[in-house]
């Protein structure tokens, strides 16, 4: 069942964020609200990679985009001891040339930073980013 919450706020405001909304993506600004909310509230609570306690489990997503010539060095990283990984899937974007890596694991801050930091850090690797999975105390799985 859905409850509506309502506030109030001045033109400004809600013009820059119904331009928030379009960008992102959204076309239904309660779910915007929601989603931005539950982000929030995670980071509120745990805070981001850069700023948790080092021995913090967490899960998530890493997608590393890079050259061939990077593979070696994933491969390192999928038999470190730093992060444990679930699950892995490889695809060749033809059209931005470039390979895609995500990364499903699970680890400490600590260990996610160092591997981040690692590839951040590897020659022909051009991005690398972590998505936290949001924490639940039940659910599905």
């Amino acid at each position: 069942m859905s409850k509506i919450i309502s506030f109030s706020v001045d033109e400004e405001f809600a013009a820059g964020l119904n331009d928030l909304m379009r960008v992102s993506g959204y076309k239904n600004r309660s779910r915007f609200l929601r989603d931005a909310a539950a982000v929030f509230a995670d980071l509120q609570l745990r805070g981001d990679l850069a700023t948790m306690e080092d021995d913090r489990v967490v899960e998530g997503h890493m997608v590393v985009y890079y050259q061939h010539t990077a593979e070696s060095k994933l491969l390192e990283i999928r038999h470190s001891d730093h992060i444990e990984i679930n699950a892995y899937n490889h695809s060749c974007l033809t059209h931005s040339h470039t390979c895609v890596d995500i990364i499903h694991a699970k680890g400490t801050a600590a260990g996610f930073r160092t591997t981040v930091e690692t590839l951040q850090g590897t020659p022909d690797v051009d991005k690398v980013t972590f998505v936290v999975a949001p924490l639940r105390q039940d659910g599905c799985c």
